[in-house]
């Protein structure tokens, strides 16, 4: 039948499920020029193609089809380029949000390759870290219950700028909390903010501080909140060793976890405290 096509050919040629035209009949977006009234059989018109054409650009557009609808409709070009200008300002931002996206997935890949290939382990070691951008909530954690509940205030507060993430997210602890072996006892959490979340709107909100630069004592070692006393007195005895001034509260990370890799002896923690040179032994 010339000019006339049946909705399964009009499918096969526009690459469409049959039942999405079907839908767009039933809202009233793209009808078909005749149903025959005894079989019910849908026909398009060849006509009709620049109309299907256009829905489905400003679908790729990421167009709701409520818009599309009113815009097949009214067919004003005004209206048309103050509607792909916000589409456009849409698509910008989606833009910004994966390449950020990139950024994040490629500073998580250097971290873990980093972890997963490290030699100080189980062994303290002084090294320099330059300054951290962090976001803080202050509060006592003194059970695994508080510290899920700290970790969704963080998530609460700043879901916008930052996304948890094992590995990214460390704990405060005093020398005297430390020194009385308590598996929780920590008086801050706080989320550690990747390059391409720095200065992202966050000057606004009171809870970023900053890891200052400087020589940090560390440990690492295979374990968890468990086993940090152990560490933590080795780190010590290093310090004194060394003649080092410890500078504010200790800091503890857990990097890998059961969630990352199952394999126990991949599992991996980290004790580090801001240090200076002992001036009066110099």
């Amino acid at each position: 039948m010339q000019n006339k096509f049946t909705i399964g050919q009009m499918a096969k040629l526009h690459n469409l499920p049959v039942k999405t035209l079907r839908y767009y009949d039933e809202i009233d977006l793209f009808k078909p020029i005749e149903v025959d009234p005894y079989t019910g059989y849908r026909y398009y018109s060849v006509e009709q193609f620049k109309v299907l054409d256009i829905i489905n650009y400003l679908k790729v557009l990421g167009m709701p089809l409520k818009e599309i609808k009113h815009h097949i409709t009214n067919r004003d070009i005004s209206e048309f380029i103050d509607t792909l200008q916000k589409y456009k300002e849409k698509t910008e931002e989606k833009i910004k949000q994966f390449e950020m996206a990139k950024a994040k997935i490629e500073e998580r890949i250097k971290d873990f390759q980093y972890v997963r290939d490290i030699e100080h382990v189980d062994e303290p070691f002084l090294q320099r870290m330059e300054e951290r951008q962090v976001v803080q909530v202050k509060e006592k954690i003194t059970s695994f219950y508080d510290l899920e509940i700290s970790l969704r205030k963080l998530n609460q507060y700043f879901d916008h700028y930052a996304s948890i993430f094992v590995g990214k997210v460390g704990l405060t602890i005093s020398e005297e909390s430390f020194e009385e072996g308590s598996v929780y006892d920590y008086n801050s959490i706080f989320l550690i903010l990747e390059e391409v979340e720095r200065g992202v709107a966050l000057e606004h909100i009171d809870f970023v501080h900053t890891l200052p630069a400087g020589k940090y004592a560390t440990i690492y070692f295979r374990g968890g909140h468990k086993d940090a006393k152990q560490y933590f007195d080795k780190l010590q005895q290093f310090i004194k060793q060394n003649d080092l001034n410890v500078k504010g509260n200790y800091i503890f990370r857990t990097i890998v976890d059961q969630f990352i890799s199952k394999v126990k002896a991949e599992h991996l923690s980290e004790i580090q405290v801001l240090v200076e040179n002992d001036r009066k032994k110099e």
